[in-house]
């Protein structure tokens, strides 16, 4: 077999493992979504403990994504997202045997961590097997596909065993799928690397994880009461250790974010996009990154505002043009944003584009979960009231979306050089 011949096939099988890891970790990361009350059940968890196991892998992954995927540029993707996999299939394993709400919490934590080099790793892998044009773009588009698929099918196949053998099993299912994974990638990815490794930034990478986390962690307490002491404890704290990691990323001589990058417009573009929350693959390659941002916050908020003016009696099926409106659009979303997560960065730090896109996405999903949780619990229970909180919640993420696209339309491209970067076998 030729060279020529020979790239294109270790090329597709590293999407293939990099969207395959992609989709496991979206299957995780929704499992609770449709089993919590007999999780609930199992590991007698309260309404805080239940908020907890469902925001746990958020946490994990926001607070290890941006760390990871520099590691992988640094030390080697390959070797990051095989690790990020056995992580994985700890975290799982600690899930299917929990005993009770805080074991399961912690699992969920760790599934997080590990799902974070998989999926920051995975679009390294794939920018560095794709040259960026229409190969790249059909590449990440698919991608796209396999996050938006992960969150469709994880619900599903978490009540399809619970109701055969148990919620634990959907746990015991992820460890087994994590460690074919692993085996996968050591067979087929190959490593590479940033062309010029530089050194860990332990405090960058520790204040970061820090912040992050008590921030989302400030926004999951935030359900019970905004202003409980330890509400606003959280918050304030993320807020001065995001605000340290920005001062030691700016002072820093090998900064795991690079700060000049914020004035790429490009990039912002990407990050606020991501910030709220297959047909891609072909639209992926005929169409500018940027106006697939733009369509595709428009489209959700379209699909959002589908979703307003419910009232008590309404059928489910009133909800479903909304769905597939907002659900379509999510997918020509995904998809851009894995191509411009790669191509608005240097070449040789596609992964660290990658964690800091994804940790954007893993925080603004976070937040539009406290957002609508307290719009819609925090009003009085009669169904009219709720319904009320309901249409206030629509309107304010349609509100958002709007808001997205607009600094996106505002975002101009600029042309940089791309320097090649080393392979090492």
């Amino acid at each position: 077999m030729t060279a020529s011949a020979e790239r294109p096939t270790t090329a597709g099988r590293t999407l293939a493992v990099a969207a395959t890891g992609t989709l496991l970790v979206l299957v995780a990361f929704t499992t609770p979504l449709a089993t919590l009350p007999a999780t609930a059940a199992g590991v007698h968890a309260g309404a805080g403990a239940q908020a907890w196991i469902l925001s746990g892998m958020s946490v994990g992954c926001a607070a290890g994504l941006l760390g990871s995927g520099a590691l992988g540029d640094d030390y080697g993707r390959r070797r990051t997202f095989l690790a990020g996999a056995l992580v994985l299939v700890g975290g799982s394993l600690l899930g299917a045997v929990a005993a009770d709400a805080l074991l399961l919490v912690l699992a969920r934590i760790v599934q997080g961590l590990g799902g974070a080099a998989i999926v920051a790793c995975s679009l390294g892998l794939i920018g560095h097997a794709y040259p960026e044009g229409p190969e790249r773009a059909r590449a990440t588009g698919i991608w796209g596909a396999a996050l938006g698929a992960g969150v469709a099918a994880g619900p599903f196949l978490a009540l399809g065993l619970q109701a055969t053998t148990g919620w634990r099993s959907a746990y015991a299912m992820t460890a087994l799928l994590a460690a074919g994974l692993a085996l996968a990638g050591r067979a087929v990815l190959v490593e590479s690397r940033a062309a010029s490794p530089r050194p860990v930034d332990a405090a960058g990478t520790i204040l970061l994880a820090l912040g992050v986390s008590a921030l989302l962690a400030g926004l999951v307490e935030g359900r019970s009461g905004w202003t409980r002491p330890a509400t606003l404890a959280l918050l304030l704290l993320g807020g001065v250790l995001v605000a340290g990691f920005a001062a030691v990323e700016h002072c820093g001589r090998y900064p795991m974010l690079d700060l000049g990058l914020l004035r790429r417009p490009d990039f912002v573009g990407a990050l606020f996009a991501a910030l709220t929350p297959l047909s891609a693959r072909w639209l992926s390659s005929r169409v500018a990154p940027r106006t697939q941002l733009v369509a595709g916050l428009l489209g959700c908020a379209a699909g959002q505002l589908a979703l307003l003016g419910l009232h008590p009696g309404d059928p489910v099926v009133r909800l479903l043009p909304g769905l597939l409106v907002a659900g379509a659009a999510n997918g020509v979303l995904n998809a851009a944003l894995g191509r411009q997560a790669v191509s608005s960065v240097p070449a040789d730090r596609a992964a660290m584009g990658s964690g800091a896109n994804n940790t954007a996405r893993y925080v603004g999903s976070a937040f539009g979960l406290a957002v609508v949780t307290l719009s819609v619990t925090g009003s009085d229970p009669d169904p009219a009231a709720v319904l009320h909180g309901w249409n206030t919640a629509v309107l304010l993420t349609a509100a958002f979306s709007i808001a997205g696209a607009l600094v996106v339309s505002l975002a101009r491209e600029r042309a940089t050089t791309r320097e090649p970067e080393a392979v090492a076998a």
